[in-house]
């Protein structure tokens, strides 16, 4: 679970250097299941950003819910794993060039 944090804490950093605003989201009894770790907008792109620690994590239905229903809503719901790290600043690339980015069922987990 270190490395998921320590993870997680990378993808924090990029995005707050990068000028987002961003929330960690934690989960406890009185919120809904299931919500991305970081919640994000970015150059005017709101940002679901569910955090895995290793290739051996997978997501659960409701996060892949989830982060479909975001994607369905405009958004980015997108799933990264430390080995999709160049994919995900790729992205953030692409999003300050001003390209429109669409995150697709096929390609929302950054692996």
């Amino acid at each position: 679970m270190a490395a998921e944090k320590n993870f997680e804490n990378k993808i924090k950093e990029i995005l707050h250097v990068r000028g987002a605003w961003k929330v960690k989201f934690f989960a406890n009894a009185f919120t809904p299941a299931g919500v991305p770790d970081i919640l994000a907008c970015y150059n005017g792109r709101f940002l679901g950003v569910e955090v895995k620690g290793g290739s051996s994590y997978g997501l659960t239905e409701l996060q892949k819910f989830n982060l479909k229903k975001i994607r369905e809503a405009g958004g980015i719901g997108i799933c990264v794993y430390p080995s999709g790290w160049q994919q995900f600043l790729s992205l953030l690339d692409r999003l300050d060039a001003g390209e429109q980015v669409v995150v697709t069922d096929e390609n929302y987990i950054m692996k």
